[in-house]
């Protein structure tokens, strides 16, 4: 394995680590704060630094066409705003792992979503394999049942559900805007868009203003991991691995990153990893691997045949 390989192997684990550990800081951090508004705080401070990178890297920092704008929009509202509202408000009533396994199935989403919104996919009949055995991993994880469907449990993993939801089509609504602007740039205007809306979300919330903040050391430790450690240095971690590894690859640090947030979740939050967890787990990634199996083979083997020219 050449030495790039480590790299990229090494930046990829930490990247599912600090991924992984968010959704242990996400629960840490809702003890003190209302949800909404946590998380317009969470990208209040990461779309300042995301901002200042994007200036840094690239001559277009700024969007200039109406299709480019129309590229923020979708960004801020679902990438960012839907995303994150539905994650946060979740996660009041779920365990991190629960949660993190349920955000895996984005990969699943987007392109199941892509596949029948953009006229170059198709999807297989192992594709379509895929997605039912992944919506039946969701199900076991949630466990629902049929005479009280409306149980806080059930509809806090329901809300986190829609969550993927948002930023699997959202993913694929940028794909169909005919726009070059650069994905620094993309990410960095989202970011503030998406937390103007929460903030604007936060507002028409009762029980959600600055007053229900309960300022302690650890509330404030879980927003700037959040912000500086997992949205800042994250993405940064992502851009530069989506470069070199491509689409396929980093998607893979989905189904890394649960076991980090059970991990974090049972470290530092005491929270239990059931088996319904575990099994939702098991039965999602095997829907991935039915979905996207011909395609990460095909990454597989490139990357191979590309470490093998250049050691």
């Amino acid at each position: 394995m050449t030495v790039v390989r480590y790299r990229n192997l090494l930046l990829f684990v930490f990247l599912a680590a600090i991924w992984g550990s968010a959704f242990m800081a996400i629960k840490a951090g809702l003890e003190f704060f209302p949800p909404v508004l946590f998380a317009a705080l969470r990208y209040d401070i990461a779309a300042v630094f995301m901002l200042a990178y994007a200036v840094y890297v690239t001559d277009h920092w700024l969007p200039r066409t109406r299709a480019e704008w129309w590229l923020v929009v979708v960004g801020s509202v679902l990438l960012i705003a839907g995303y994150h509202i539905f994650l946060f408000v979740g996660e009041t009533q779920t365990t991190s792992a629960a949660a993190a396994v349920i955000i895996s199935l984005s990969p699943i989403l987007t392109t199941t979503f892509a596949r029948a919104l953009l006229p170059s996919q198709r999807l297989t009949a192992a594709g379509v394999a895929g997605m039912v055995i992944a919506l039946l991993g969701v199900a076991i994880l949630a466990r629902p049942d049929p005479a009280n469907l409306l149980t806080e449990d059930v509809v806090a993993k329901g809300l986190v559900f829609l969550a993927a939801v948002s930023f699997s089509f959202g993913s694929v609504l940028t794909r169909r805007i005919d726009a070059r602007l650069p994905i620094e740039t993309m990410e960095a205007w989202s970011m503030l868009g998406g937390a103007i809306l929460m903030h604007a979300v936060s507002l028409a919330l009762p029980n959600e203003s600055l007053g229900d903040i309960v300022w302690t050391n650890e509330g404030l430790l879980a927003l700037a991991y959040l912000s500086l450690v997992a949205s800042a240095i994250g993405f940064l971690i992502y851009f530069d691995l989506l470069e070199r590894l491509g689409p396929v690859e980093i998607n893979l640090v989905s189904y890394v990153a649960p076991i980090f947030a059970a991990l974090s979740g049972f470290l530092f939050l005491q929270e239990g990893l059931d088996r319904y967890t575990v099994a939702g787990f098991l039965v999602i990634f095997t829907g991935f691997l039915l979905l996207k199996g011909r395609d990460i083979r095909t990454e597989l083997l490139g990357t191979t045949q590309r470490d093998g020219s250049t050691d």
